[in-house]
């Protein structure tokens, strides 16, 4: 019953590159080389991506023309078609007047040459690598950078498709962060330097805007939510999640009908909040006078919270802009991004438990959540539901966003495993992760890399990919190993 409200997209630009010499000495190969540019094209559009397609580049002057119309259509992404060999200066005025990144794509038709047959013509339709060290080499030439370089065969080539789609995962990470709006609620959960951060800091960084909202924008919502829009939500908990009876956990018991409700009502306000406010994400904290409107909404957003992350509009509990980011970057290439932090290692096992009593993604839940009823919110104000389950067993990636003393931003990424076994029976999520070479020693070297407590967790390994998203938007990096 959850479906997505934030669509994940892109525009990718693309252009091919020629020698145009080559058109008037050898008939035929124009269309060949533009049939080849086509069926490139098409490769991009199947992953459900936005292709501005300029085609055929073969000559400065157009070059020119074509940087102007890049420029125009926002691209997120350039690639630049390498079907044929062709000098530096039509593709130079693109990529020294375009702000979006480009990764240049070399793809053969053929495999290998039929040398039985070979000829002038069979190696300009398959010269696609020629001119590559050229543009790369006259990139650096202009302060340029090229981001990346897609080498493999046009046709039947896994792994040159697979590189197609991580670009195309990163366009889409790339178009959510150009203007969204990544709120601010309430205020830093007391005490926690690390969550501190500065929005005007985070849009230069990011590109993003930070909106800053009172607690009463959310009641002033709160106190329009209806009996029908909650019941409405109670239908879709009900058919999400499990309400088991409690374990050993003496605050859990099972969820109560009151709990169920406060929770539904809670999760339409932030719906509501979202919608009026037009938010991408939300980071907030606020504790509020006991038996106070602000004190019963705030302190049970963790339903509605989770839900929203599963509809792709990432939402941060105390105050965590940084790790709400992270989190928007996880669910746009597709991989989840619960709000997560490290809890007891199991030494016995070489594990250590990786959850939050927060917010998670519930797309990446190993099987349905559970909701229980928590007479207490350990170490915050509050009672309520509180959600709990375990990530997909399988690959994990970790990205943790935190500031140097500079004031500049780092990414902290690592990848480890997410392995079956009981967790503890909180009502918070927890998942056991095993990390290489042992799990103690990666722990150490993440701590050492000074990150903040909290990060986004996701399913699959991608550190390289999160880290070539840094490295466009020039942020320092480090993936731990």
């Amino acid at each position: 019953m959850i479906e997505r409200k934030a669509q994940r997209t892109a525009k990718i630009a693309t252009f091919a590159v020629v020698h145009e010499i080559y058109f008037k000495q050898f008939e035929g190969l124009e269309e060949k080389l533009n049939k080849y540019h086509s069926d490139f094209v098409e490769k991009l559009r199947a992953n459900d991506v936005e292709v501005a397609d300029f085609g055929i580049v073969g000559s400065n002057m157009r070059a020119f023309e074509v940087a102007d119309a890049i420029n125009a259509a926002g691209a997120d992404l350039i690639m630049c078609n390498m079907v044929t060999y062709a000098t530096s200066s039509v593709f130079s005025p693109i990529i020294q007047n375009c702000a979006a990144p480009m990764v240049l794509v070399a793809l053969q038709p053929l495999d290998k040459l039929d040398y039985t047959k070979a000829s002038t013509f069979m190696q300009l339709e398959n010269d696609n690598i020629c001119s590559v060290p050229e543009f790369t080499g006259v990139a650096v030439r202009l302060g340029k950078k090229i981001q990346d370089v897609i080498i493999g065969t046009l046709y039947g080539d896994k792994q040159a498709d697979a590189e197609i789609t991580e670009w195309c995962d990163i366009a889409k990470v790339l178009h959510a962060l150009k203007g969204a709006r990544m709120g601010l609620m309430g205020h830093t959960m007391e005490a926690m330097y690390d969550m501190h951060a500065d929005p005007t800091a985070i849009a230069a960084a990011f590109g993003v805007h930070v909106p800053l909202l009172e607690v009463d924008d959310a009641v002033e919502v709160y106190q329009t939510v209806t009996e029908e829009e909650i019941a409405a939500k109670i239908a879709i908990i009900d058919a999400e999640f499990d309400m088991p009876d409690p374990k050993s956990d003496p605050i859990t018991m099972k969820l109560t009908d009151e709990d169920k409700r406060q929770a539904a009502k809670s999760a339409v306000a932030l719906d509501k909040l979202v919608e009026k406010y037009k938010l991408t994400g939300l980071a907030y904290y606020y504790e509020g006078l006991e038996g106070t409107v602000q004190r019963e909404l705030t302190t049970t957003f963790i339903v509605g919270n989770s839900i929203l992350n599963a509809q792709g509009i990432p939402m941060c509990g105390e105050f965590d802009i940084k790790t709400c980011i992270a989190m928007l970057i996880m669910d746009r290439l597709d991989i989840g991004g619960s709000f997560a932090e490290f809890h007891p290692f199991d030494f016995a096992e070489d594990f250590i438990l990786v959850g939050h009593d927060g917010p998670h993604h519930l797309r990446i839940a190993n099987g349905k959540p559970i909701l229980r009823s928590l007479k207490k919110y350990h170490g915050k104000p509050g009672h309520g539901a509180g959600v709990e389950f375990k990530i997909k067993e399988g690959p994990i990636t970790m990205l943790g966003i935190t500031q140097t003393a500079n004031g500049g931003f780092k990414f902290v990424i690592g990848e480890g495993m997410s392995k079956a076994g009981p967790i503890p029976p909180t009502g918070n999520t927890n998942t056991r992760g095993f990390f290489e070479p042992n799990t103690k020693d990666f722990i150490k070297r993440w701590v050492m890399e000074a990150p903040t407590h909290h990060y986004a967790l996701g399913i699959g390994h991608h550190a390289d990919q999160i880290k070539k998203i840094a490295d466009i938007l020039g942020i320092e990096s480090v993936i731990v190993r």
